[in-house]
């Protein structure tokens, strides 16, 4: 089911918690920055071991945004096609939260596009890609992945964001970095009642935040924890 999300402007209250994600952050290579004329007033170095090389903080947040970005979009239908694949298998539970995840995965995307929009920057079209096998097997997959955006890459991105003081980055950034931290833990509960056979211990209804992908399972927030939306404005996601 496709929806379309109209995202509200974005809180200022969301800034809040990102001093919590800074210690984790683990340096990532370099990725190629999109053509644009890059100021180089706002430079610094990066150590990458064999020399220091200058950096420009503008740059390397871009290219952040612009992975950032196709993480999300690849996610956002790699999440959609996993639903599917559990409906066939008869995992209905389980496809829910595919759907849900999906569905909070785009808000992520079309937040980060909202940056790169206010930057000036044109985005690199991205073409989903995904391959789909068991619905154990795209579980596992999805931990692993929602653990490496937990953990590694939206980390560095704010460590990286937070270089150049671009509020609005790192508040689409925390947003989708906050989520994924619950998206883990979802999707590691549902491979442990697939395992031992107890899918009906699963929700079977979850709550989308539309201005920053919070997920909620089961219950209903009076007011989204990250974006401080209102709780009548979720999004819920109840039937496939």
């Amino acid at each position: 089911m496709k929806k379309n999300i109209l995202i509200p402007a974005l809180f200022i209250a969301g800034y809040i918690s990102l001093l919590s994600c800074g210690d984790s952050a683990k340096n990532k290579p370099d990725m190629k920055s999109p053509e644009k004329n890059m100021p180089t007033a706002a430079k610094g170095t990066e150590n990458t071991g064999a020399a220091s090389v200058i950096v420009d903080p503008e740059a390397k947040t871009i290219a952040n945004m612009q992975a950032a970005i196709k993480s999300e979009i690849n996610t956002t239908a790699k999440y959609a096609a996993f639903s599917k694949k559990a409906v066939a298998e008869g995992y209905n539970e389980i496809a829910i939260l595919f759907k849900a995840a999906s569905i909070a995965e785009n808000v992520h995307a079309i937040n980060h596009k909202a940056v790169l929009a206010e930057m000036g920057v044109t985005l690199i079209p991205v073409i989903p890609e995904l391959t789909v096998t068991s619905t154990k097997e795209n579980l596992e997959l999805a931990i692993k992945s929602e653990t490496y955006e937990a953990e590694e890459m939206y980390p560095s991105f704010l460590k990286e964001a937070n270089s150049l003081d671009n509020q609005i980055a790192l508040i689409s950034l925390n947003y989708a970095y906050k989520t994924e931290k619950k998206h883990k833990v979802y999707f590691e509960n549902a491979l442990v009642a697939l395992n031992d056979t107890k899918l009906n211990n699963l929700p079977v209804e979850y709550y989308i935040c539309p201005t920053c992908g919070n997920t909620y399972a089961a219950i209903v927030s009076k007011r989204c924890g990250v974006s401080l939306t209102g709780g009548e404005k979720f999004i819920k996601i109840s039937s496939l």
